[in-house]
Parts: structure tokens; sequence; C-alpha cells
């Protein structure tokens, strides 16, 4: 079958998938897994093989930029503490944790003993985490904003972290490095020379978005500094994750958070929407192509078992830096650490790098296999659960009454605006009297109907009604916050009188998101 007709009969297939999950009430990515493992067990389709290449040089830039242009940097700034032990020690961690737990069953898949280095190597293929299906489970449920960032930037930056640490302990088995001080140096070599990359690709890419006034053309830039960022780190022997995530958030930081032309950022943003999405789709279907059911029948006791080392070592790091952060102001709930410990499901991410091993390495086959297989548990088992253990912390907080709420109020907020422009224009002789009077009668006779059904709206319980007062709690300490920033700007407060309120409005601010908003 030729490459474009098989390339098409996929696409058929995400949206027929899509469409589909929305009346089964299932994860999309699980479906999409599903169906690809029973096509290609029977052979329907043949699929295009799930590469190195292919994910490294097509499906993970738009991936990684398009989470990097979304994040906030004062979100990230703020949590950093957080995120930052979660993607090192903790991807570290993950990984001697589950490497020595594959060590132990080591001589019963491999009939010999086996070298730390092998079980490291499995360590770090399961360590990174893909966040695609939860994120998607939690913004339909509704969890708290902060618990949903969380995930979300540790996913994004635990992949650079667990291909750099699989790429060295890769070189310490070939005895390209001597020694694991070398390790150490080349790590943060890797990562820090990857982020300096990026950064400098993205202030480039940003001083071309300020001279270009079409969409067409900021897209395009965009789309070569994705892709350029990642393949310059890759090509200098940096980390190509790392180089992209900081070229995203440089342009999203400073070309797409207030641009002049704001359809430049409606557009450009859904572009990347829509390619996180069909990369993604392509990914997921892929993967379900690319599952022996063969080898994982013949190993599944073992296969179980690695899962568990994995979803330990996945407890273990996330419950450790609960308990590290537990006395200070980026403290989070211990529900979260559950969630987030379930709700570390491994992707694609995971199966390329254990197919990346080179060909001469003997345990390449079994080591594929206990990867693929753990894989696929993760995502069947984890995707499907983890709604239910967010419904059973009651994290969830997605209510049509809310909804209905904030739909009135913003329908209200939109047409004050409008009314407000109008008289703007009318005083500055932009626009007619008569037509003046006529629009503005039908703007306010709208703003009557809006504002009679605010009044007589009615919250059916006390939780609904508190949910509400704290989000509008949280608009206000975000105000409170722009305010003193911009007297600090204009000189009016020293510095020390700034860094002592703003951690004051921080700490009340991280007590709302704890709470649910």
């Amino acid at each position: 079958m030729e490459i474009e007709v098989t390339f098409l009969i996929l696409l058929i297939i995400t949206s027929a998938v899509a469409m589909l999950t929305k009346k089964i009430n299932l994860p999309y990515t699980i479906v999409l897994v599903s169906v690809g493992v029973v096509l290609g067990y029977l052979k329907l389709i043949n699929a295009p093989h799930l590469s190195k290449d292919m994910l490294y040089y097509i499906f993970l830039p738009p991936l990684i930029f398009q989470t990097a242009i979304h994040l906030k940097f004062d979100d990230l700034k703020r949590d950093f503490p957080v995120i930052l032990t979660l993607v090192i020690p903790g991807v570290i961690l993950s990984t001697i944790v589950t490497g020595y737990v594959f060590l132990g069953i080591g001589e019963d898949i491999f009939k010999q003993s086996v070298d730390l280095s092998v079980g490291l190597l499995f360590g770090a293929a399961v360590a990174a985490t893909d966040p695609v299906a939860v994120i998607s489970i939690f913004e339909k449920l509704g969890v708290p904003r902060r618990l949903r960032f969380l995930v979300d930037s540790e996913s994004l930056l635990n992949d650079g972290t667990s291909i750099v640490i699989f790429t060295i302990v890769l070189e310490l088995i070939n005895h390209k490095l001597s020694s694991m001080d070398f390790a150490v140096v080349d790590f943060f070599f890797v990562v820090g020379v990857g982020l300096l990359v990026g950064y400098f690709i993205g202030l480039i890419t940003d001083e071309l978005i300020k001279r270009a006034e079409d969409p067409m053309v900021v897209i395009t830039l965009t789309t070569v500094a994705a892709y350029l960022s990642f393949i310059v780190a890759d090509k200098i022997g940096v980390s190509g994750v790392m180089s992209t995530v900081a070229a995203g958030l440089v342009i999203g930081q400073r070309s797409l958070l207030n641009p002049i032309y704001p359809t430049i950022k409606l557009t450009t943003e859904t572009f990347w929407d829509y390619s996180a999405f069909l990369a993604n789709s392509l990914i997921f279907l892929i993967i379900g192509f690319s599952i022996n059911l063969s080898l994982l029948y013949k190993f599944w006791p073992l296969v179980l078992i690695a899962y568990i080392a994995m979803m330990l070592a996945r407890f273990v790091v996330v419950f450790s830096t609960w308990g590290a952060f537990l006395k200070t102001s980026y403290k989070f709930p211990f529900s979260w650490s559950v969630v987030m410990s379930w709700g570390g499901i491994r992707g694609a991410l995971t199966m390329v790098l254990a197919l990346s091993l080179p060909d001469s390495f003997k345990y390449k086959e079994v080591i594929v296999t206990m990867v693929f297989g753990v894989v696929l548990l993760s995502i069947f088992f984890q995707g499907i659960t983890v709604p239910f253990v967010i419904k059973f912390f009651k994290l969830n907080t997605s209510n049509e009454e809310i909804f209905k709420f904030e739909e009135l109020k913003t329908k209200t907020s939109i047409i004050q605006h409008i009314i407000n422009e109008l008289n703007e224009m009318k005083n500055k002789m932009l626009i007619t009297e008569k037509v003046y009077n006529e629009l503005l009668a039908e703007y306010r006779n709208t703003l009557s109907s809006l504002n009679q059904e605010m009044q007589n709206f009615t919250f059916s319980t006390d939780d609904i009604k508190n949910e509400e007062v704290l989000k509008f709690k949280r608009e206000l300490f975000m105000k409170e916050k722009q305010y003193l920033i911009d007297l600090y700007h204009n000189g009016s407060v020293s510095r020390k009188v700034y860094k002592k309120l703003s951690d004051e409005i921080d700490a009340k601010l991280f007590e709302i998101e704890n709470l649910g908003i």
C-alpha cells in the first residue's frame, strides 16, 4: 500500500475514533491504541514502523513546542522547585529504583546474571511520563488548575531528562564514558547547552515575529523555530527536547503573550493545538500497530513485575517530593501526590527509547518487549482508572451550574465592554448619533436581560457557591499582584517590600489553588 494512502487511512481512523470516544466516554488515546492493536494483529493495514527518527524529527518537536508556548512563565517560576525536583532527582531516583527491581528479575528473563547498567537502561526508558490521556481527563473533570500545571510541566521537562539519562547509561555500557563523574558532567552539559540553543533561537524568532503582520508568516516562523531548535541541538550532541522547550517558552512569553494583532495569537495557537492533536493521534495509533502480542504473552509475568516496579518507583518519587515540600510554601495536598503518581502514564517516548537501542545490543528484543508491555498496561489500566482516583479524592470540580454562571458572567462582561467601547467611539466622534443610539439600545436590552438572569441565578449547594467565591478571590489576588508589580516598576516601593508582599500574595494563591481552583 502506498504511504500516502496509508497516511490518509490513519487520518480517517483517528477522526472516527475521536467521534466515537465522545459517545462511549473513554479516553481518546486508549481507544486509539486499542484500534491499533486490533488492526495490527489482523494485519489489515501496513502501518509505518515507529522509529526513533520518526518520533524525534517529525512528532516530538510539535508536541513539545505546543505545550511550551502555553506554559505561563510566572507559573513555572512559582512552582520551579517542585518541578525541578520531579524532573531531575525524581527521574534519576525512578531510574535507579526500577533498575534494581529489573536487576532482581534479570536472571529469570535472560537465564543469566545481568549488569546493573542494563537495569538502569530499562529504568531510564520507562521514566518519562506522557500526560496526553491524563490532561484530557483533568480538563473534563475540572481538577485544580495547579495540579494540571504540575503534571503537564513535569512531563514536558522529564522527557528531556529521561532521554539524556538513557543516552548516558548506553554510553557507559558501550564504554564511551569512563566514569560516573564524567556522566554527571555530561548530563548538565547536554541539558544546559540544549536550553541555551533553544533560548537563542527563540529570541531570534521573536524579533522576526515582531516584524510580521501576517498570521501565516508567524505560523511559518514558529514551525521553523520548533524544528530548528530540536534539530540543531540534537546534531551538536545536546538535548533537542530541552532546546525546543526553551524556544517555546521564549516565543510563548515574548511573542504570543501580548501580540500587536490578537488574531496572530489565536491563529498560531490553534495551528499548534491541531499539530499536537494530529501528532498524538498518529503516535498512539502506531503504538497499537507496533505491539507484538505473541512476545507479550510469552513474557507477561515478567512484564507485570516490571510494571509494578515502575509504579513503585513513581510513587516513591512523587511521595518523596510531597514530603520534601510539606513544610514549605510550595506544599501540595497528599491527594494530589496520589493522582500525580497514578496519572504518570507512559507513552510513545518510552517505546522509542527502547527501539533506539542498537541491533548489536544483545538484550534489545527482550527490553523492547518489556517496555512495550509496560506502556500497554500503563495506558489501559491507569488511563481507565484515573477518573475513579480523582473522584475518590473529590478533586473533580466540573459542574453545570458553575459553567452556566461563568457563561452568564462572561457574556455580561463582554456586552458591558462593548457599551463602553461605543461610548468611547461617540466621544471621539467616530460614530454618528443615530447609529450610536440604535446600537446602544440594542446592547442595553441584551445587558438588561443578562443582568436579570444573573440576579435570578441561585446555586443549589454551598459547595458550588464556595467554588465560585474561590474563583473570585483568586482573580482579586492576581489583580493585587499585578498592581504590586506596577508599583515596583514605577519605583514606588523598594525591592525588599515588593518581595515580602509578593511572597504573601503567592502564599494566598497557593492556598486557593490547593483547594481546587
